[in-house]
């Protein structure tokens, strides 16, 4: 028997603001998180992309020292995140082994890893860190959360690119059907905002270089996009059996009702031209939902404001909705938040819950000149979804091929 697997609770650290709430609610108000990177190392090393959407509040206002120190800033962010979502689910009392962690990054401890690697060159090995592999290992998210909530089921890591988050999202809502935990914590977090990353992203023409107006930059659908914005973050969900959370009187703002995962085996960095992949994840979420394309009433795009990417976006909805694709409100937050990589897809996932919990789809800012060749209804402004139940779809695709979607239902 299918259980109902539904969302109790949300944490986020975004470039927007330093909780879920305050993320939502500078995103209904069109604001941007991008802006002039202000680092030394910036001009030292020539970079030709000099912003990004770093995240508005940093780690170091949040957590105790010795968790700075011990941690690579992508498992700061991801810790506090989960602690939000934590506290906001009611903190429940739970037996250790029937709480799980499902987390996710694309990159990892990358600022852990280079400056390991630059007090290697210039002091000898003496002066590396004992804790630089723990910090810079992939899984340091998950293990952090899992330890600071004492969750004994599972702790795992899901690592595929900019998907890497809405996998770990469908992964949990799989891993609760099959009964291995009651709760689970998912989500997904990154913090690559580094001149390796930046420079080898420009290298590939992937990131935009409006480097005189920041805020504008991201501007998924439009005809003038010339690439993506960094971003970094995390983003968490508390995921648990209706019966569970109704059991302990929990408060539930929607329904996780299903996910697909597939792979375009395409190209290591494009997508396929087609959305040939991306569809099919599209139809494995909605038939995990018990649902039809005809169901969903508004789609929070992964739009990353990529030339070839938004259109094979466009394809793939396409060719699932068919011209009824049209009429559905888009909604592209990447144009607020810029890419935040592998903990995108967690903090739209969050994004989406909001929108059919509030009937309230949010804004994609910048958009001024809209491609003729993308002919989708994209929210521009806070529009009302109505009063009816809402089925929601949140896209993330990554580099290797990887496509992963979550539907959400309202409650």
């Amino acid at each position: 028997m299918t259980k109902k697997i539904v969302v109790t609770g949300i944490g986020t650290s975004s470039p927007l603001g330093g909780t879920a709430s305050d993320s939502w609610n500078a995103l209904l108000a069109g604001e941007s998180g991008a802006r002039a990177l202000t680092h030394e190392w910036v001009a030292e090393l020539g970079l030709p992309v000099t912003f990004a959407a770093e995240a508005k509040v940093r780690p170091e206002e949040v957590l105790e020292r010795t968790e700075i120190k011990r941690l690579d800033p992508s498992s700061q962010f991801a810790l506090i995140a989960s602690r939000e979502a934590w506290a906001d689910a009611g903190a429940p009392e739970i037996e250790p082994e029937r709480l799980g962690v499902d987390y996710s990054t694309g990159i990892g401890g990358v600022w852990t890893l280079l400056d390991a690697w630059d007090t290697l060159k210039a002091k000898g090995p003496r002066r590396v860190l004992p804790m630089t592999v723990p910090m810079l290992m992939p899984n340091a998210a998950a293990a952090a959360v899992s330890m600071n909530l004492n969750a004994r089921a599972f702790a795992r890591t899901d690592v595929s690119a900019c998907a890497s988050s809405t996998e770990a999202i469908a992964n949990a809502y799989d891993h609760l059907q099959q009964g291995l935990a009651d709760i689970v914590i998912a989500g997904g977090t990154e913090s690559a905002i580094h001149g390796i990353t930046i420079g080898s992203f420009a290298a590939m023409q992937a990131l935009s270089k409006r480097n005189d107006s920041p805020e504008t930059a991201s501007r998924p659908y439009d005809a003038t996009r010339d690439g993506f914005v960094m971003g970094e973050g995390a983003a968490s969900l508390v995921l648990e059996t209706e019966e569970h959370a109704k059991a302990r009187g929990a408060r539930i703002y929607a329904e996780l009702a299903g996910g697909g995962v597939s792979s375009d085996s395409y190209h290591i960095t494009a997508p396929d031209p087609e959305g040939w992949g991306a569809s099919r994840a599209v139809r494995a979420a909605l038939e995990q939902a018990g649902a039809t394309p005809d169901d969903v009433t508004h789609i929070n795009a992964h739009a990353t404001s990529t030339p070839v990417g938004d259109i094979a976006e466009y394809k793939a909805l396409l060719a699932v909705f068919g011209d009824r694709v049209h009429d559905i409100p888009v909604s592209a937050t990447k144009a607020s938040t810029g890419h935040l990589l592998g903990g995108t897809g967690a903090l739209e996932a969050i994004f989406t819950i909001l929108a059919v919990q509030h009937r309230l789809a949010p804004p994609t800012i910048n958009l001024t000149e809209q491609d003729p060749e993308i002919p989708l209804d994209v929210v521009t402004s806070p529009r009302g979804l109505g009063d009816a139940p809402q089925l929601a779809i949140s896209n993330s695709f990554g580099f290797g091929g990887h496509n992963a979607v979550v539907a959400i239902r309202s409650v």
